[in-house]
């Protein structure tokens, strides 16, 4: 009997890029393979779920840690700056794991129509077993990439029904405040997603707590308790990931990617850049660099 492993092994055999990302058709459906331990990966993610089949990985949340490996699932429930890194993998044996982004429309539909109740906060991240239902949810899904006559009919309702089995399982109670149009998840995500597209510009917390709905005040409280960070500290590390990507995927100086992303001054993006990634920009991009040709 074909398992999820093998289904997503073969799949992401045929179609990883070189950095181990494969895209599927199913809009927010990847897959993720490495043949070897990573280097540390700094991201700020989105609500996303993270089923890993083969391997292991580990991810920090400001002072959290979660250790994770086959059989266990990663659930991130808010945009949350995240430190991660696959810590077993080899070419007989490489990290696999099936991410799906989360689909807050499609949540609060099941939540009305599943009678759940609005519950308080719960903790941005965290690691669970997982689910047998969800599991066999999402064995159907990647079996239905291999039909693709099929897939615009039957992958909506294949989603929904990876999402109605999270929400039914022990992953619920983290994920239903993601339904609620209302709830300070969903009104922070919205400050959030102008951060994410204008990080390069001057945001006032007065103008990202008008769009949330909130006071100020309010505002940088629910933030916080959301994200684990001030506006000011997410909109710092969004730039600050932003420009490491520049120099390390499109060759940008230093200097160039300071300004990209919108410091002034580039004495305070290499202090900031060195506090963040441990090391002063110039530097950190030649040996991530060498470290690319060894492996090559």
């Amino acid at each position: 009997m074909t398992t999820l492993l093998t289904t997503v092994q073969r799949y992401a055999e045929s179609h990883a890029d070189r950095s181990g990302l494969a895209q599927t058709p199913i809009a927010g459906l990847t897959i993720v393979r490495a043949s070897e331990v990573s280097d540390l990966l700094y991201a700020i993610s989105r609500p996303l779920i993270c089923l890993v089949l083969q391997g292991s990985k580990h991810v920090t949340m400001g002072a959290q840690a979660f250790a994770f490996s086959a059989g266990d699932t990663l659930l991130i429930t808010a945009d949350v700056p995240t430190v991660s890194q696959i810590t077993r993998a080899s070419l007989a044996a490489p990290y696999l794991s099936l991410v799906l982004e989360l689909d807050p429309a499609v949540i609060a539909d099941l939540a009305m129509q599943m009678d759940v109740v609005k519950e308080g906060g719960a903790l941005p991240v965290r690691v669970d077993p997982t689910d047998s239902e969800v599991s066999d949810a999402a064995l159907r899904l990647m079996r239905l990439l291999d039909r693709p006559a099929s897939l615009p009919v039957l992958h909506a309702q294949l989603v929904r029904e990876f999402h109605y089995w999270l929400l039914a399982g022990k992953h619920g109670a983290a994920i239903r405040n993601l339904g609620w149009p209302d709830s300070q998840a969903r009104r922070v995500a919205r400050a959030v997603d102008v951060l994410r597209s204008d990080f390069a510009q001057s945001l006032p917390v007065e103008q990202l707590a008008a769009v949330a709905g909130m006071s100020p005040s309010s505002f940088h409280q629910h933030f916080r308790n959301v994200t684990s960070l001030s506006p000011l500290q997410f909109q710092k590390q969004l730039r600050l990931i932003e420009a490491r990507r520049l120099m390390l995927s499109e060759g940008v100086s230093a200097s160039s990617a300071a300004f990209a992303v919108g410091y002034e001054s580039v004495p305070q993006f290499t202090r900031e850049y060195g506090r963040m990634f441990g090391l002063p920009p110039v530097k950190d991009t030649e040996e991530a660099k060498s470290r690319v040709r060894a492996a090559g």
